[in-house]
């Protein structure tokens, strides 16, 4: 555990670290929860889970305060980062906030990620993942399996640097902001994108965008390079949605 400090006077943040590691079977169930700050999420070859925490505050009170707390059991695992109430006065100590970097089996499920602000990020996983943002941004990299992923507000980013034909769907869903999807060049795929009030840009143009007759709706149905067994799904209700063709 290590604590420290940057800053002076009373704008100085204060820092606590710790880290613990769980052996895990390869296809636990992980549950993670955070209300603000950040949760990263690493697959890796190895059957154990390891979690590293960051938690930040401008008081020791307010540092001892926001807990850790990790449940292990046979094929399931839980993280939930526990922070105190915000005090109404408007002149108390409102800060807290945890930044949880896991790394977990790649083919273990991630039933529950939830964050109420911040980032999210998960990188290299082939077991299921659902994740919930409310608040900020989240992105999801070189992950060959089903996702579910959420935000209410802010940006989504959904990007592969290669491409597996293997049978996944990518689900993501934005209720207001912008969403990015990078594919390279020979993916294939069945695409459907969906933006309610804004604009989509299609870099797979093997077909035309269709807009709604009302004018603010466009949607996308498109087979990719002959389509496949992967499925891109994106929807935005308000806000626009870019499908980038990148290669690594």
């Amino acid at each position: 555990m290590l604590l420290n400090g940057c800053g002076s006077g009373n704008n100085r943040v204060l820092e606590e670290v710790s880290e613990q590691v769980y052996t895990v079977e390869p296809g636990a169930n992980i549950s993670i929860r955070n209300h603000d700050g950040a949760i990263l999420v690493y697959g890796s070859d190895a059957n154990e889970v390891r979690v590293r925490s960051l938690k930040k505050a401008y008081s020791h009170e307010r540092l001892n305060q926001i807990a850790i707390d990790v449940s292990a059991k046979p094929g399931a695992l839980s993280v939930t980062a526990k922070t105190p109430a915000q005090p109404k006065w408007a002149f108390s100590d409102h800060s807290g906030t945890v930044e949880c970097t896991i790394v977990v089996p790649a083919t273990a499920t991630i039933s529950a990620l939830d964050l109420n602000a911040g980032e999210v990020l998960v990188d290299s996983m082939r077991g299921p993942v659902h994740a919930r943002l409310n608040d900020g941004r989240i992105v999801a990299r070189n992950c060959f399996t089903n996702l579910d992923l959420t935000v209410n507000r802010g940006t989504l980013a959904l990007s592969y640097d290669w491409w597996q034909d293997e049978n996944f769907s990518a689900q993501a869903t934005m209720i207001q902001g912008n969403a990015w999807i990078w594919l390279p060049t020979e993916a294939v795929f069945h695409l459907l994108a969906h933006a309610a009030e804004g604009k989509i840009a299609n870099d797979f143009n093997n077909l035309p965008v269709s807009a709604a007759s009302s004018g603010s709706e466009m949607k996308v149905d498109q087979i990719v390079n002959g389509g496949g067994s992967a499925t891109i799904n994106v929807r935005v209700k308000k806000g626009n949605i870019k499908i980038a063709e990148a290669n690594p």
